[in-house]
């Protein structure tokens, strides 16, 4: 089934470059809320702690006695396990909501990181957590399947569900809905806070991760057998299958859109990124990351063959993609050209990466407990932050890029002030 062209829609043919997109301006939000008014759906049937809640001294897993660098502005630690998940409210980007592996999920304050209200009632770690498009409701989820949606005003829980291993989740970009991805291959979508429910069945293979798409009338979604669907979330209908040489050979760990949603980069196990044209299913290149040495004879090849795709995305402001992957490679690739344009080697594991909204600067955390500041033009690092004594597992940037907030498995989330004096 193939969708109509629409604007913004990018047709491509054999090795044409890949020409760039001129905004032609996504349908407003209260023309998405009414959109999703439409679709049919079908019903499917604490106290807050006394602790303190920031720390800015807590050097915990540190030892030989040396001052550890420090480079964040506030700490939170009411986490007594590791912390697998950070969002921040979209609209004021004051508030942050975490999630961790002692099943707690916290909603609190950037500024002082006092704790706004505790989200309790889940019985696994919490890996999944985010505000919805305007900050009203947050929704948490843990390993099992529990999830459950706050209004944040009034710090009370308006709506829960349980559906099978939850793999991810996500917020509709324009209205209160939610959509979630299980280990069972479906994909749900329920209404916020009525609760009524769709659900997208895919492959007899966990739903490994799901994007929607800008303009809110589609998702995407990798699945663990290495294939990518497209749905029509009126409808509920698959528009576009990739799957075979088209899809990937091992399962998919990430996904992203560019901005007017006309192109869609996929990652994988199998190390290769795979850029799609939305309108059409096809695979326009894929990114292949050549080994940085050659492979070591016997066992010792180990690390090359643990290599993977961990996270990626599209630069708004000019033709390029970023491909983070676990040997620690951030690859910059031109999509004019589809071609690699710089190579930029951390010393461990990209856990994940994110563009600025509105520059060339491209953001990754990594297993060594740093967050790095990268110019996509250069190819060169602007500038590194650390603080944490573990890994970084999460992490978010706010709307004008001056601050980012991480998790750690550390057992802590930390505030960074990162306003550069060239902006």
């Amino acid at each position: 089934m193939e969708p109509a062209e629409g604007p913004g829609a990018v047709d491509f043919h054999g090795d044409e470059e890949i020409i760039e997109v001129v905004e032609l301006g996504p349908p407003g939000p209260d023309d998405l809320a009414d959109e999703m008014e439409d679709v049919d759906f079908e019903e499917e049937g604490g106290e807050e702690p006394d602790a303190e809640a920031w720390d800015t001294e807590d050097d915990e897993g540190v030892g030989d006695g040396m001052e550890p660098q420090d480079d964040s502005e506030v700490t939170f630690s009411l986490h007594s396990a590791s912390v697998f998940c950070v969002s921040l409210d979209p609209k004021t980007n004051t508030l942050a909501v975490t999630g961790g592996e002692d099943d707690k999920a916290f909603v609190w304050r950037v500024s002082d990181g006092e704790l706004l209200f505790e989200c309790t009632g889940h019985k696994d770690s919490v890996t999944c957590a985010g505000f919805s498009h305007d900050s009203v409701f947050v929704a948490t989820g843990d390993m099992s399947g529990l999830i459950k949606v706050w209004r944040v005003d009034a710090k009370e829980e308006v709506w829960s569900f349980e559906v099978g291993d939850l793999e991810w989740m996500e917020w509709h970009p324009q209205a209160h809905v939610l959509l979630a991805g299980t280990a069972d291959g479906n994909s749900w979508m329920w209404k916020i806070p009525s609760g009524d429910c769709k659900t997208f069945q895919g492959p007899a293979c966990p739903a490994t991760c799901g994007r929607i798409l800008p303009d809110g009338k589609r998702a995407v979604v990798g699945y663990e057998d290495g294939t990518m669907r497209i749905w029509d979330l009126k409808q509920g209908t698959s528009l576009h299958v990739l799957k075979g040489q088209d899809g990937h050979q091992d399962p998919l760990t990430c996904l992203a859109s560019n901005q007017d949603g006309s192109l869609i980069l996929t990652g994988s196990v199998d190390c290769n990124a795979k850029l799609v044209n939305c309108a059409t299913g096809k695979v326009v290149c894929v990114f292949k990351m050549e080994s940085t040495a050659p492979k070591a004879p016997g066992g010792e090849s180990e690390e090359a063959e643990s290599n993977s795709v961990e996270s990626l995305g599209f630069c708004n402001v000019m033709p390029l993609a970023a491909v983070g992957y676990l040997d620690g490679t951030l690859a910059i690739y031109d999509l004019s050209t589809q071609s690699l344009r710089h190579k930029c080697q951390h010393e461990s594991g990209i856990v994940q990466l994110l563009w600025e909204e509105s520059s060339a600067v491209v953001y990754t955390c990594s297993l060594d407990g740093a967050v790095r500041l990268w110019d996509a033009r250069s190819g060169k690092m602007i500038c590194e932050y650390r603080g944490h004594s573990a890994e970084i597992l999460d992490f978010a940037v706010n709307k004008d890029a001056s601050i980012v907030v991480t998790s750690s498995g550390d057992h802590q989330a930390k505030v960074f002030c990162v306003q550069r004096p060239d902006r």
